[in-house]
């Protein structure tokens, strides 16, 4: 009976992790990256690339999937009558905590969404980032129990709630009319996209599932460990099996951590950019995914997240920070260090006081 419970409570969020699954292979099939058909931190830096925000050449292309996420999320909430703008908690912080998750992101190489595709694709990397990852999460579990708290947010107007989705698909408009103001890459992790309304259809659909079934790959491990609530963590679970299925039927399984494509190989940095990024997850309240989740539901502190990410992006590309394949770039591990003694600052200075 109780397990008949679990899928009854459950089955939508895990159905939403098998498709995000087959997204990502669906989207390398058609001409995104091998290992990442779906990674949240590497289409906002892309983004950021396209924006002229960073020099780095072959990392600039304006993501549909981004866009089809947040439009998704907000025409979902819409639809459910879930969508509730309302901002104030702690917004530079959340700005700044978002920008350190990304620079961790890029030490690593990947969001926690392509950490479990590169697992899924056969990176024994990715595992080592997995267990940086739940590490940072635990860190960050041990602060929440102990009140951990950013602030609450106030109701806003409509308009303070449509406005990042509203820039967002202007933007991308914007790429399609007037192409010549933004950057594109002709080489790298950049150029290789698939076609446009495939790409903003799968994240349309996307962002309307992950916004009803609230999927969320930080969630999982959180709830799981304060609440013993194990449905968000089956759908990470979900998401892995149908990757890894994927990859098999299509032949580009291949376990190791050698040779891995955009991946690489210094086990230290791969583990503690994942801290950084389950740690300050934990914090904010979600991964990448949900905090664009958040944003298409009116959350504008979560869209002031989202654009610290970019800006931790641009950041990582300018003072080279992010890896390569080639290893960590040449302030990546100084970054690292930095970004975990900044959330443990924010982490202690943030603990109120129990009524």
């Amino acid at each position: 009976m109780k397990k008949e419970n679990f899928f009854k409570k459950n089955w939508l969020v895990m159905l939403t992790g098998l498709l995000i699954g087959a997204a990502a292979v669906v989207l390398t099939a058609f001409g995104n990256p091998k290992n990442m058909g779906f990674c949240i931190a590497c289409f906002l830096r892309d983004i950021a690339g396209a924006l002229k925000l960073h020099g780095a050449a072959p990392v600039q292309y304006f993501r549909p999937e981004i866009v089809g996420i947040v439009a998704g999320a907000c025409i979902m909430a819409l639809i459910g009558k879930e969508f509730k703008p309302k901002a104030g908690s702690s917004p530079f912080i959340r700005f700044a905590l978002g920008a350190a998750v990304m620079i961790g992101a890029l030490v690593f190489l990947g969001c926690p969404l392509r950490m479990v595709i590169r697992i899924g694709g056969g990176d024994l990397n990715a595992i080592v980032g997995l267990v940086g990852f739940v590490l940072g999460i635990l860190i960050g579990v041990f602060f929440l129990k102990h009140n951990f708290s950013l602030g609450r947010a106030y109701k806003q107007g409509p308009v303070e709630g449509l406005l990042f989705p509203i820039l967002l698909i202007g933007g991308f408009v914007l790429t399609l009319i007037a192409g010549s103001l933004f950057a594109f890459s002709e080489e790298g992790p950049g150029s290789m996209h698939a076609p446009i309304l495939l790409a903003l259809g799968i994240g349309l659909v996307v962002g309307a599932l992950a916004q009803k079934s609230r999927l969320c790959m930080v969630g999982g491990v959180r709830d799981a460990v304060m609440f013993k609530e194990f449905g968000l963590l089956a759908a990470f679970g979900c998401i892995i099996v149908a990757v890894l299925v994927g990859n098999a039927i299509r032949g580009t399984l291949n376990w190791g951590f050698e040779g891995q494509p955009i991946a690489h190989t210094e086990w230290l940095w791969n583990l503690l950019g994942m801290t950084v990024v389950g740690w300050g997850c934990a914090l904010l309240g979600g991964c990448p995914l949900r905090q664009l989740v958040l944003a298409g539901e009116g959350n504008a502190d979560s869209a002031i997240t989202v654009l610290g990410m970019i800006a931790g992006a641009a950041a990582a590309h300018t003072l080279k920070t992010a890896s390569s394949a080639d290893g960590t770039g040449a302030n990546g591990p100084i970054a690292t260090i930095v970004c975990l003694l900044f959330i443990l600052v924010i982490s202690v200075t943030h603990l109120k006081k129990e009524q």
